[in-house]
Formats: structure tokens, sequence, C-alpha cells
């Protein structure tokens, strides 16, 4: 081994074990539920390992049968070099292939069972110890090819209940199980937090090249749920520190800024040509500060352009991973370049930078999320996604983690998931006259809910009975009572008045639900009795008419002449005019008479009051003289 090389690996273990001595990496083994149905003696829940490849089927469950093939156990070669497959027969429940740890790699187990038709794979481990993850194999082309094609499920389970799953499949019985995903990823609310952790490094094989196609693809979903509040996205950039004995060398100047404090391997592995590790972190730095400059004018969505066009416009390949290329990206999606070099800070100086010391932070596990070491690493609500990384496994479990019935339109489309009210309508409560379904699709499955429509809420448990309640309800489907129309008329027994009873109208009888019958009024004699009647049914209601020259009274039920009618009528109007007039009459006879009177008195009084004094008077002084001059 050359020097060269040897100081090189070196140096990279010193940087690992520097940042494991750090933080003590804690490793979280994503769980999902393994429930044995049958035979009774063996009836339980157990937990299982979620394999780091193939598409787990999160947010839902899956059904089978459990076979233990008798030869091939290990399931390292090929299954058709033994004329054995696992294909289900119509009808029949998916195939679950037991095999055992040991001899290959976990990923080419599942790869083999899958080629022979198998719908999952359970790895039984070989020593006694707690689950963990069976995770992809190194790299190297042989592998890639395989890994990318894995699409069933798989799981590890314990030793002992691997044995006891063999034991009652080699006695005879029927092994039924389900696996359950739906709990793999919590679901608290109607948002889900996700976070990828990834790398600008385009040259670093197999993984590198998953990971840039699989931004590119998912693009397109992950921008509709950050624009819809569905999501809350965060990018993380995984960073090393050199070892303080080594932050002068060669090695660590090359691959690391701000004085060994951020380090990232030499892309080319090649200290002498290409790019070095530092050009890796400080595009890392870069991508950070887009995303962080985009969060701040409210569009976070915006690192998914900037990544995706980078990695198009800017490779290794072609000598433009530079910063002028980044320049010409940042400005073309109008993002303030002067705002991202001000967050990136200065590569060079001796101190800390504040966005990649938080990312150094962020590596750390907490709650119920291990540490993060490897790329790339998807986290969902805080838990480790598990399995192929790819737009339709990744979507169903960020879909996964939304709270059930607040899923958005994307997680409902086709290729995430069944819709389970298109089969005998999921079992729920439907009015196909009125095309009206308690069945609600939901990620996870489906839910009986009594449906709200045009304001008003159905009421029912879901399954077997809705029926409309409150104000307004006599609007849809006659708020399911009975209802009908003949020659131009219409009767409805519901009451729209907030009461769920229905009731026949006047002129029927019946429950009122199912039907309403028309009351002969005239066979009954409810009506139309008098002597002078003649009385015909109709529907809803009667006629009733009378002899001659009578007019019918269909309050009083009685007839009455017409022509008495108007005679009577005529005096009746005569006489008020008449009575109106006389005392018209006799209040301006009162009035006149009042007010002569009151004048002749007013006269009268003048008159005398000049020849003698009135007893209302005192005497009058005369003053004329009667002494002649």
């Amino acid at each position: 081994m050359e020097l060269r090389t040897f100081h090189h690996h070196l140096l990279q273990g010193f940087m690992l074990l520097s940042l494991i001595s750090n933080c003590y990496a804690r490793f979280v083994v994503e769980k999902n539920s393994l429930t044995v149905t049958s035979p009774e003696k063996i009836k339980g829940t157990h937990d299982s390992a979620i394999g780091n490849f193939g598409i787990p089927q999160y947010g839902g469950s899956m059904a089978g049968v459990v076979v233990y093939p008798k030869e091939n156990q290990k399931a390292c070669k090929s299954f058709d070099d033994f004329g054995i497959s696992f294909k289900s027969k119509p009808g029949s429940l998916p195939t679950f292939v037991l095999v055992d740890r040991g001899d290959c790699f976990f990923a080419l187990k599942v790869w083999n069972v899958q080629q022979a038709g198998a719908s999952a794979v359970l790895v039984a481990d070989d020593i006694e110890e707690a689950l963990i993850t069976m995770d992809n194999p190194e790299e190297d082309s042989s592998s890639a090819k395989y890994i990318e094609n894995i699409t069933i499920p798989s799981a590890l389970i314990e030793k002992t209940f691997g044995e006891t799953l063999k034991k009652a499949i080699s006695g005879g019985d029927m092994v039924n199980v389900n696996l359950d995903w739906r709990e793999a990823v919590p679901h608290p609310d109607d948002r889900v937090e996700y976070e990828l952790w990834t790398n600008s490094n385009d040259e670093c094989g197999v993984k590198c090249d998953m990971l840039m196609a699989f931004v590119k693809d998912f693009k397109g979903a992950a921008q509709i749920l950050e624009k819809g509040g569905y999501s809350q996205f965060t990018p993380h950039y995984i960073t090393w520190y050199c070892p303080q004995a080594f932050t002068l060398s060669r090695q660590c100047k090359s691959q690391c800024i701000n004085r060994g404090r951020y380090c990232a391997p030499d892309p080319e592995q090649d200290f002498s040509s290409g790019y070095e590790g530092k050009d890796v972190v400080i595009e890392n730095l870069r991508q950070l500060c887009v995303f962080k400059v985009a969060n701040e004018t409210n569009r976070p969505w915006v690192w998914w352009d900037y990544v995706t066009d980078f990695q198009i416009r800017c490779p290794m390949k072609e000598k433009k991973y530079n910063k002028e290329c980044a320049d010409v990206v940042i400005k073309s999606l109008g993002l303030d370049a002067k705002k991202i070099e001000k967050c990136m800070g200065d590569p060079d100086a001796d101190m800390e930078n504040s966005v990649l010391k938080e990312e150094q932070d962020a590596q750390v596990g907490k709650g119920s999320r291990g540490d993060v070491t490897i790329l790339p690493t998807l986290v969902v609500n805080n838990r480790q996604y598990r399995g192929k990384l790819a737009k339709g496994a990744v979507l169903k479990a960020i879909c996964a983690g939304f709270e059930e019935t607040t899923e958005p339109a994307v997680c409902l489309s086709g290729d995430v998931e069944t819709n389970e009210c298109l089969e005998n309508n999921g079992g729920c409560w439907q009015d196909k006259a009125a095309n009206l379904t308690a069945c609600r699709d939901t990620f996870r499955g489906r839910v009986c809910e009594c449906p709200l429509v045009d304001g008003v809420q159905f009421k029912g448990d879901g399954y077997s009975h809705c029926e409309p309640g409150g104000p307004g309800r006599c609007k849809i489907n006659n708020g399911g009572c009975w209802h009908e129309s003949q020659n131009g008329r219409a009767y409805s027994a519901c009451l729209d008045n907030g009461d769920v009873k229905c009731q026949c109208p006047p002129g029927f009888k019946g429950d009122g639900v199912k039907s309403c019958e028309d009351i002969d009024e005239c066979k009954e004699k409810r009506a139309c009795q008098c002597p002078e009647c003649s009385c015909k049914n109709t529907w809803g209601s009667y006629e009733c008419t009378c002899n001659g020259d009578l007019l019918y009274i269909r309050d009083h039920d009685t007839c009455i002449s017409k022509s008495g009618t108007e005679v009577r009528s005529a005096w009746v109007a005569m006489s008020v005019i008449l009575i109106g007039l006389a005392m018209a009459g006799g209040g301006a006879y009162l009035v006149y008479k009042y007010r002569l009177r009151s004048y002749m008195d007013s006269e009268i009084r003048a008159i005398m009051a000049q020849y003698m004094p009135l007893d209302s008077q005192g005497e009058v002084p005369n003053y004329v003289s009667n002494d002649r001059a």
C-alpha cells in the first residue's frame, strides 16, 4: 500500500473516531409489527426490524401465509436452480417466505425470494441478540443492479421466534401472519415534518447517483406538499472535524474549512488531482444558505430547484462544480446572492461557522431518532425511514405521517394507495339514488363517516345508517322521508324544523318514511258531510260541492245560499253607510247648536251690561256731570 493511501485512510479513521468519541453514536432500529393470527397455539404480536431496502408498505398492512423452503433455506442462490416457486394461486393469500440469516447479503436473499414470486421476506436471525437493521451491502456494481429493483418488503425477526414459526410449519400447520406498518411512522397531526441528510458531491458512486436521481424525481411532490402547507422540509448535510493533531496537515487543509472544524472526504479519493473535500463542504454550506434565504422569503421549496439545477448545470465531470456556476443558478432563481454569501461566512477564518455547527449538533440523535452517520438518511416525524429511496416509497412514508383524514390529495393518488371505497363501497352506508356515501378514502385505508352535504350534516354510525339532521335537511334527498308527485302536485313527509321525524302531510297516512297513502275523506266521512254536500276524493285532498244555488264553506263544512248571502251582504253594507251618515249628521248638529248658543249668550250679556251692572261686575263710576256751565 502506498504511504499516501495509508495516510489517507488513517486520517479518515481518525476523523470518524473523533466524531464517535464526541457524541457516542446511538443507532435506533426502526420496527414494524408482525402478528401471527393462526395457528391458535402461537398466536401473538412480535416486533420485526424493517429492512433498509425494498419498499415497506408504510401506512398499510399485509396478510399472508408463511412458508419455509426445504432447500436453499438461506436464499443465497436462485430458487430457479431448485425448481421452487412462491407465486400465489389466484384467490389465495400472498406468500411470505421465511429464510435463515448467514452466508450472503440480506439484500441478495430478498432479491432471490422476490424473483421466485414471493410477496414478502422474513429473515430469521441466527444468534440471540437485539434486532438490527438489515442494511445495503457496500457499494459495488453487482449488488447495485439488484438492490435498485427490490420492491417487496422484508423484516428481520428474532431467532427464537423464527424457530417457533419453523416448528409450526414442519408440523403441518398453516401459519398466517399480518405485517403492519401503520404505526411505523408517528402521525400526530395534519402536517408532516421530514428531513433529508444529503450531499452535493456527485462523484461518490452508486449511492450518490441514487440520491441525485431521487431528488430530481421527488422534487414535484415535495414542492406540492410544501406549497400547500402540508409539510415542513429541512435539508441537512453531514460534516466531520479533523483531530486537533492533524489540523495543519495537508490532508486536513484540503478536506476541511475553518481550520479543520468542518470536513468532507475527497470526492475522487485522490489528494493530488480533481476537487477537494473542502470544495464539497463549501457547496454543502452554500446549499444550506440557499434554503435559509429562501425560507426567509417564504419560499423554502426553491431549495429543490437550486439543488437539481446545480446538479444538471454544474457537475464535477465538466469541471463546473464552483462558485461561478453556482452564482448563475442562484441568479436564475431570483435569490439574493449577497444574503447567501453573508450566511456562508469566511471558510478560512479560525472560528466556528454557526450554520455548520448547527448541522453537526443535529447529527446527534434525539428522542426516537438515532444518530445520523450514513448518507443518504431520510427522517419522517423524527423516525428514520427504512427502504428504497424512491419517490413512491418515500411518499408512502410521508403520507403515513398524517393524521387519518387530513392527508392531501397527492397521498390519495393511484400510485401511492388503493382506493378501498371502490370495492363494495368499503362496507359503508350509501344512498345510490342520491349518489351519497359515508365511505371516505384515506391513505391508511378508509373510514365510514356520515357525510356533510350542502351544509347539512348526516348523522348515524356510517356503516348501516346515515340520515340528514338539522335545518335544511329536507333539501337533501327529502330528508330520507317519503315524497311523491302526481298531476303537478308534490307532497313530502319531511319536517324541516330540526326534528328528525318524518310525518305524513295532511290528507295522507303512513309511517312517513317508506310510504304515505292517500286518505279517502269521503269514504271515511271526515269531511263534506252536510245534507246538501256532494263529496269527491282527490289525491291528498277532496272536492266538496253543494246542491243547487248553494255555496260550500270548507271551514264549517256547511252549505249556504248564494242569493241570501248577497242580499244579506248588501243590507249590511247599506246599514253601515246609513249609521255612519246619521252619526256624522248628529255630530255636526250638536257642534252647530253649541256654537250658536255660545254666540247668543255673549251678545245678550254685552247689551245688558250697558244698562245695569251684572252680578259679576262692580258698579261702574259715572264720569258725566249734570251741572251746567
